[in-house]
This record gives C-alpha cells, structure tokens and sequence, in this order.
C-alpha cells in the first residue's frame, strides 16, 4: 500500500463532525481542533457521500435549531485527503480528493446544526464491505433489549479478562480491517487480546454492564449501523484501567436475522 485515503476535520470557534457515507469518523470541539483519520473501511465504489455538520448535537441527542452569529473568527473545514505512506496528512503535502468549507463572515447568522454535503469518485478500488448491504432498522427503540443483552454478554467477558466474546462479536470487523490497510488478520487479533489480557492483568476490567433503558443506539448509514452508547453520548462499553485511564470499545453493531453482529 503506497496511499492511505484519509479524513482531515479542522475547526476554530464551534464544534464540528465529518461523516462519510452516513457514518461519524471524526468530531472537534474547543479541546481537539484538528482530527486526521483513515477512513478505507468506510468508502464505496463509486460516488461516495462526505458530510460536515457544525454545531451537531451530542451523539444519541435530538438536534434543537437555534442561530449562531458569527464574529468572523469560527470556521470549519473537511479534507478527503490522498497522502502517501509516511507523508504527512495536510493538503499542503498530500492529493486533495474532496473539501468542504465554512467560514462565514463577522455578523452573519447561520442556523445550527448546519449541514453541508459533497460527492466524491475516489481513484481507489475498495471490496463492498458488508455493512453496506446489512438491512436498515426500522424500529432501533424496539432493539435496545435485546441489544443490551448482547452487550451484557461481551462486558462480562472483559470482566473475567476474557477478550474471546468480543473477538467472536467482531470477526467480520477484524476482517475486514485487515483487508482495508493490508494487515495480517492473525496479527490484529492477537495484538487486541493481547492488550485486553494486559489490562486485566494490572487491574481487573470493570466495564459497566449496559441496561436497556440507558442504552442510546444511534442510527447510522441510514439505519444499517446502530452505534451503541451510554447516555451521556459516549461509547457504552468502558472500563477504568491501572493508572486512572480508560478503555473504551466503540461498537457499531447491524442486526442481521434476530442475531447481531459488530461491523465497525
């Protein structure tokens, strides 16, 4: 692999969120003005669809328009970038593929959350990853119990130190990561039990078990991905590590026949 396709979001002065193909990759906000992200595992042959929305609402939240005036100052930007291995990730070094941008003048007013969109044919050939032909839910509210079960049965895993539950979850995620940026699949699986085992070793994983009725599951890529979330809009699925950090295990799962499975 010479290239890697990449996702630069930059903001000053407001909050924003870049999706492609209807899946959040990367958010700022006043503490991380600039996020650079691989995104191959979430491309399309063919047209693909970027998104930059300023000001959104916490994930899991309803979005509530109100004005914003600008002072002139506050801008946003999403760069679908083409940068070649080692180079750094910044249009100045790097083949722009897509760009977006906002940055209204002083006293302008924009109704937030705004949204702006773009399309893009990418020069590089991806396989159909197989959350794109996963069926959307019609109903995610009717899935949280039974969602909330499967999460159950991977936090407990975590909390005996046992990373097997949630391998098992995200084979086909594991899968098609590798094939996304070339990597050994043996490698990638062996490297994450690895770290799960580790942690557990310094100090027992204590995840919260997730509950149905806190649990938020976003829908993404219209319905196909629920994004499972606690309720202050974080990734459901946590422990507190040695040290005072934290493991978080964000999980996009798709229902597929009464079963679930983690794609991203």
């Amino acid at each position: 692999m010479e290239r890697l396709l990449v996702l630069r979001l930059e903001s000053v002065g407001v909050t924003a969120e870049a999706l492609l193909n209807g899946v959040p990759v990367a958010r700022t906000g006043p503490a991380r003005r600039v996020v650079t992200v691989p995104v191959h595992e979430y491309t399309l042959a063919g047209t693909n669809e970027v998104e930059l929305h300023i000001e959104p609402p916490p994930p899991g939240a309803e979005a509530a328009t109100q004005p914003l005036l600008s002072d002139g100052q506050q801008a946003a930007s999403l760069r679908l970038l083409l940068p070649r291995i080692g180079q750094v990730a910044h249009p100045a070094h790097a083949r722009t593929l897509a760009e977006l941008d906002w940055a209204p003048p002083a006293d302008a007013v924009t109704e937030v959350p705004h949204v702006m969109t773009g399309r893009v044919e990418l020069p590089i050939a991806f396989p159909r990853w197989r959350w794109l032909d996963a069926p959307p839910a019609e109903d995610p509210a009717a899935l949280r119990a039974p969602v909330a079960k499967f999460l159950q049965g991977l936090a407990l895993g975590l909390a005996r130190g046992d990373p097997e539950p949630l391998v098992q979850a995200a084979r086909l995620r594991f899968e098609e990561l590798a094939q996304a940026y070339q990597h050994v699949l043996a490698d990638d699986v062996g490297r994450f039990r690895l770290r799960i085992q580790r942690w557990h070793a310094e100090q027992p994983l204590k995840p919260v078990m997730p509950k149905a009725d806190a649990l938020l599951l976003r829908p993404l890529a219209g319905g196909r991905l629920l994004e499972c979330l606690a309720p202050d809009g974080e990734p459901v699925l946590a422990s507190p590590l040695a040290g005072g950090g934290r493991a978080v295990w964000p999980l996009r799962v798709a229902a597929i026949e009464g079963r679930f499975y983690v794609l991203r």
